[in-house]
């Protein structure tokens, strides 16, 4: 049976007690959000969850954020989450939007070959909203093996991206705000202006749910791409401000039936820093 990309709160509240799921909180803010991620998981969560840490998992060697981890430091990661290869892993995160970076979680397991991982929808905001348990207690996992093999085409570098704006190989969706796109509000990165890179459109991330944080139907997704210029059954790769809420375009595209969409992990932090002045729009600001 093949695992749903989505799980409901209900669907959660039923199966909390099932031995071969294992509840992650992925919780991460920008630094103007004000928020702890790591703190609030202490005083509150879903019973059984434990806590996946973004900024961990990660290429501890690269100088920018959440770059893609090793399949051996992932496989170390999980599976000291108590996590193997038969568990159905369920995320969510606490941001007010209702899903911010799990999907960043959920996109990284089917990367390093799990399938069987589902985005809780509504995420925390919706469970405590419907009065579902929450506790403090921190749940220990025993320790499990996992193995992890990563599709690297769902992977795009920066040279294919810098390929991509005379070769067209794929198409670029940037699921940062328009303002941040446009240049006409800051980064949340010190010494990164904003901006976008040649041929990209913008789908900002917050676009693909409703007000109550639940993802849109297939329909108004696929309106979505359709209004944004963005050819579904064409190959597409998601980018942000550094390869998080780009997996928001992965998982509507996965929800709309074109389950192979790839991520530019660098995303704009990192085209920003590397990329010659003609390739960074509307404008160059930096100090060259």
């Amino acid at each position: 049976m093949q695992t749903p990309a989505l799980i409901s709160t209900s669907w959660l509240a039923r199966n909390l007690q099932d031995p071969g799921l294992r509840v992650l909180d992925c919780s991460w803010y920008l630094p103007m959000m004000d928020r702890d991620a790591k703190k609030e998981f202490a005083q509150t969560h879903i019973p059984g969850a434990a806590f996946f840490d973004i900024d961990k998992c990660t290429d501890p060697d690269s100088k920018f954020d959440h770059s893609m981890p090793s399949e051996r430091f992932f496989s170390e990661y999980v599976g000291n989450l108590g996590i193997g290869n038969q568990s159905h892993v369920v995320v969510y995160d606490a941001s007010d939007f209702g899903a911010f970076t799990c999907s960043r979680v959920w996109w990284m397991f089917r990367l390093f070959g799990h399938p069987r991982v589902s985005l809780l929808d509504g995420g925390f905001k919706k469970w405590v909203k419907e009065g579902h348990p929450v506790t403090s207690a921190v749940t220990r996992p025993e320790l499990a093996r996992f193995n992890s093999t990563i599709n690297r085409s769902w992977v795009k570098t920066f040279e294919e991206v810098t390929d991509n704006i005379s070769s067209q190989k794929f198409q670029l969706v940037d699921a940062r705000s328009h303002e941040r796109f446009w240049g006409k509000e800051p980064e949340p990165k010190e010494g990164v202006d904003p901006g976008h890179i040649p041929g990209s459109k913008c789908m900002p991330f917050f676009e693909f749910m409703d007000e109550d944080g639940l993802m849109l139907p297939p329909e108004e997704l696929r309106n979505f791409f359709q209004r944004s210029q963005v050819d579904l059954s064409q190959p597409l790769c998601g980018t942000c401000g550094s390869g998080v809420t780009a997996c928001h375009v992965v998982l509507a595209a996965h929800l709309c039936g074109a389950p192979d969409a790839s991520v530019y992990v660098g995303s704009w932090f990192e085209w920003f820093t590397k990329a010659p002045p003609q390739h960074i729009l509307p404008g160059v600001k930096r100090q060259l």
